[in-house]
């Protein structure tokens, strides 16, 4: 009888487990913003959130936090739009206008700012991880001049890489 009880409890401990476990790879209403999936077209990634995850990358480095800028934001949208538009053939090119030009259009006019550009990552958590791995795209996120960001996904089903990033940066 005990032998029944325990193999019967053990047997809901793990369905549950792999319910728990089924549930975050689905990417529910509980999973954090930074694992949900950017892949579909109503999606909006937390600036809120990235924001915070690059101050706390920013602080482990000796460097200040950055703020979310909503013209920074749309800077970024019209890049990673025109990016997704043209399937990202030239992710370092003049799709979408250049940083300086893009920045005037949304009155933030003679700042200095940086950008970070990319494809294919699908959840903030990838782009994130794959950033701080890239010299360049690190130097970005670690410049000491900036203070203010604004991050934009575009999602283009019918391109290889679906999901393109912008980031940009300025003080």
């Amino acid at each position: 009888m005990v032998f029944t009880v325990l193999k019967s409890v053990w047997a809901g401990i793990l369905m549950a487990i792999s319910t728990v476990g089924l549930v975050g790879c689905v990417g529910g209403p509980d999973t954090p913003s930074y694992y949900q999936s950017l892949e579909r077209p109503d999606a909006q990634i937390d600036q809120q959130v990235v924001a915070a995850m690059i101050s706390s990358y920013r602080a482990q480095q000796g460097l200040g936090p950055v703020v979310v800028a909503s013209s920074l934001g749309r800077a970024a949208a019209i890049k990673a739009q025109s990016l997704a538009t043209t399937g990202g053939s030239n992710l370092s090119g003049r799709e979408g206008g250049d940083l300086a030009e893009r920045l005037e259009a949304v009155g933030e006019l003679n700042i200095y700012a940086v950008e970070n550009t990319s494809a294919g990552y699908r959840r903030w958590a990838e782009a994130f991880s794959g950033w701080r791995d890239s010299p360049r795209h690190r130097a970005v996120m670690l410049d000491p001049k900036i203070t203010r960001i604004g991050i934009a996904t575009a999602y283009a089903p019918q391109t290889k890489y679906k999901v393109f990033w912008s980031l940009v940066g300025a003080e």
